[in-house]
């Protein structure tokens, strides 16, 4: 069942010679095409899924996209993440997502939120919205946005990405029959536990599968809003890039997901919050200040050894996120210990884990990381 209306005031000359073969195709014309003007459109995560949808979801003329996400371009991201290139590091995924789909599409309506979608701002955020198009790499803000949607009546279509694998699948999907298909908690009714599956920076991600699934994420997001063909709702689609293979999954709707409030995620996804006064942003001036003054400090990089090898801080200590537990002995007690990666986030996650083991130290997070210390005092 679509639920979106055609506009009345139709498509400009333009617009009509610009998506010429998507009016070519039978079935398809000026109707759908309307449909996709008037749709709006939030996507959730502007990284390697986000970026193959946003470019996609631009070229097909969606009429309004907005874009959540508060993190910066890192070096490791250009391997996967194609909207961004080696100039973009250290600068807001969001801001350039929008000046780079803007360049494909001058005739669509982009908004951006340079944060980070929680309970607290979801509501607000996803309101003006008809789907949401999930592509996040966390268990928190997955279930946050499965359950915003069930809460607020949207569309779910979701995507996930690991290794060489990848999940495509259509959330809350309203049918003929006006009943909403399973959601992500009919699939997944509780989280795996912390740790038990790493994120893409620890566990890797093949460059060109984020391409792959992004697009058949795009294409359900065009399903979707159009009514045209059948969507993945009750489905779940699965590739594996090693062995190219395919399976489809059917989902059915579980008595017990019942959602009626949206929920402290962190705390349900077994991940526990770091006290703030554990542990400090530095920024890379302040940092300076440390480095003029030996030995006042211990440096720990947390990013993979090819990072390191490119470029690094002279007299920092490698210790790569995947291990910072393993090797909590090779973290200093006293003293100022200060954490950096390419950005600033792997760094933060990283102090979060060792806090978490109780173990004492003084604490600092690198702000910006690598890439923002870079922009102030280049090699």
């Amino acid at each position: 069942m679509n639920e979106f209306i055609t506009p009345s005031t139709g498509l400009t000359p333009e617009e009509i010679n610009r998506y010429a073969r998507h009016l070519a195709i039978p079935n398809f014309g000026i109707s759908a095409q309307g449909k996709l003007k008037a749709a709006r459109v939030l996507v959730v995560g502007a990284g390697g899924l986000g970026s193959p949808l946003l470019l996609y979801l631009a070229a097909a003329g969606v009429g309004t996209i907005g874009i959540v996400d508060d993190d910066r371009v890192d070096l490791t991201n250009l391997q996967r993440q194609v909207l961004y290139t080696t100039k973009d590091i250290g600068q807001s995924k969001v801001e350039l997502a929008r000046q780079k789909i803007k360049e494909i599409n001058p005739h669509i309506q982009i908004n951006i939120y340079p944060e980070r979608l929680t309970r607290k701002n979801a509501e607000q955020i996803m309101t003006n919205y008809d789907v949401v198009a999930d592509g996040t790499d966390n268990f928190p803000t997955r279930y946050l946005v499965n359950d915003a949607c069930v809460l607020f009546g949207k569309v779910n279509v979701y995507a996930s990405i690991f290794r060489f694998e990848g999940q495509v699948s259509v959330f809350n999907y309203l049918n003929a029959q006006n009943e909403r298909a399973p959601n992500y908690r009919d699939l997944f009714p509780e989280p795996p536990p912390p740790d038990l599956v790493p994120d893409c920076a620890t566990g890797g991600v093949l460059g060109v599968l984020p391409g792959i699934i992004g697009s058949m994420q795009a294409s359900e997001v065009i399903k979707v809003i159009t009514g045209i063909g059948e969507p993945l709702a009750g489905r779940l689609f699965l590739f594996d890039a090693e062995h190219f293979s395919t399976r489809i999954l059917k989902i059915k709707k579980q008595p017990s997901s019942t959602i009626s409030e949206l929920i402290d995620y962190d705390i349900f996804c077994g991940i526990k919050s770091i006290n703030p006064t554990e542990y400090q942003e530095l920024s890379p001036t302040d940092f300076r200040a440390l480095q003029n003054n030996p030995p006042s400090f211990h440096l720990i990089d947390v990013r993979e050894p090819a990072e390191y090898a490119i470029d690094r801080i002279a007299g920092s200590h490698l210790i790569p996120l995947s291990t910072i537990t393993k090797r909590l002995a090779e973290i200093p007690n006293t003293g100022k210990v200060v954490i950096y990666c390419q950005s600033g986030q792997r760094s933060k996650r990283a102090i979060k884990r060792i806090l978490e083991t109780k173990k004492f130290g003084q604490f600092y997070n690198l702000t910006g990381g690598l890439a923002a210390y870079r922009k102030v005092y280049p090699i």
